[in-house]
């Protein structure tokens, strides 16, 4: 990549908080997961969803405005870490800036609602069309903060967020507008997501443990992903500004040829494509950390790691992930991987998993990897640096 896009503000809303003290301050407990159990079926299930303080914020968002009322979870989401990153970036209603913003499910809560309505009924709500295309957590971000650029709504599986980044970039670079807001939203704690999901056995029942989830944990004997909710937002321009929290140096992405559905090879081909590109001429001996991935099943933290060694070999960088802590969110999961990258540069802190050893709690941090990869092998890699 030619020339460096600055971040130069970020927002999120997870089960870790709200601001960016909050989220920090919730990384810095390496010790404490964010998941809680839910019944879905007449089963105890693991799911990682919104904080008090998340919840009464996507309350009074939706009690703000009658606009809001009938919109879906991943929506309210959207805008509200939008309005919060636009107010912080110093950008005003003059700014021309596009907006991208991916989901993998899009409007799940609405859309199941209404289809169990069609299916008891035979009939549906006015509004369930309007109210569940995807195309509609762009749209209101674009209402909201009365955008004059390009709005875009996609999904590509879980890494729709960093395909978002590399669309944003991509309009940077044209010249056709001057900033970019992109990222992802997700809420798939809804009965039928929840099912499909156990269905291709792959859902952590292991909720009496300490780490439901043990991420990359190499040695587990069973598949230990869950879901979680969640957006993440970052406000791109191009070049070194003084405002910069971080800068992107790099963007890979690479697509493996389909044996299954849901399938990636052993050596994560996609992966080991996407890295090579965002790394580029970058001596891999600068790579001082990489936010992985990692679902937390067997296939998919091993075939990560496998791409890993590959490239880097026994010289291989910190590892680490949130999805121990707060679960896989889908569309929005690589934008909150990015996020922790940023913190973690910002902060000079790398945070750690808690049972994958590492000596790296000291380490001058200025180069991170963020991986993401989705059903069908679409893998993204965004090397950030400090500014």
């Amino acid at each position: 990549m030619k020339n460096p896009i600055s971040i130069t503000s970020f927002a999120s809303i997870s089960a870790l908080g709200i601001t960016t003290e909050e989220v920090w301050k919730s990384y810095l407990n390496i010790n404490k997961h964010c998941i809680s159990t839910e019944d879905f079926s007449s089963v105890q299930t693991p799911i990682s969803k919104l904080s008090t303080l998340g919840e009464k914020a996507i309350t009074d968002l939706r009690n703000s405005s009658t606009h809001y009322k009938n919109l879906d979870r991943s929506v309210l989401m959207g805008v509200l870490v939008a309005k919060k990153a636009f107010e912080i970036s110093g950008w005003d209603s003059d700014s021309h800036f596009g907006i991208n913003m991916g989901s993998s499910r899009g409007t799940t809560e609405l859309f199941e609602k209404y289809h169990t309505e069609f299916i008891n009924t035979g009939k549906t709500s006015t509004l369930s069309s309007p109210t569940t295309t995807l195309g509609n957590i762009s749209s209101w971000i674009a209402h909201e903060l009365q955008s004059k650029g390009p709005e875009i709504s996609h999904s590509i599986t879980c890494s729709t967020a960093l395909h978002s980044v590399l669309n944003g970039i991509a309009w940077l670079n044209s010249g056709l507008t001057e900033k970019f807001i992109v990222g992802g939203s997700e809420a798939p704690l809804t009965p039928f997501t929840v099912a499909q999901m156990k269905a291709l056995k792959i859902y952590s029942t292991k909720i009496e443990e300490d780490y439901p989830c043990k991420t990359f944990d190499l040695n587990k004997k069973q598949n230990q992903m869950f879901l979680g909710e969640g957006a993440a937002v970052f406000c791109l321009e191009q070049g070194i500004k003084k405002n910069a929290k971080a800068l992107i140096t790099g963007i890979g992405y690479g697509t493996e040829i389909l044996k299954h559905n849901i399938s990636i090879s052993t050596n994560a081909d996609c992966f080991q494509t996407s890295m090579k590109m965002a790394i580029g001429n970058t001596p891999i001996s600068k790579i001082d950390a990489i936010v992985i991935h990692a679902p937390g099943t067997i296939k998919g933290d091993i075939s990560e790691y496998n791409a890993i060694q590959k490239i880097f070999g026994q010289n291989a960088p910190l590892l680490t992930s949130n999805k121990w802590k707060i679960g896989h969110s889908f569309g929005a999961s690589g934008a909150l991987s990015m996020e922790l990258a940023v913190l973690m540069l910002q902060k000079q802190k790398f945070i750690s998993i808690p049972f994958l050893k590492t000596n790296g709690n000291d380490k001058l941090l200025q180069t991170i990897l963020v991986n993401a990869v989705g059903f069908g092998g679409n893998a993204v890699t965004i090397k950030i640096e400090h500014k």
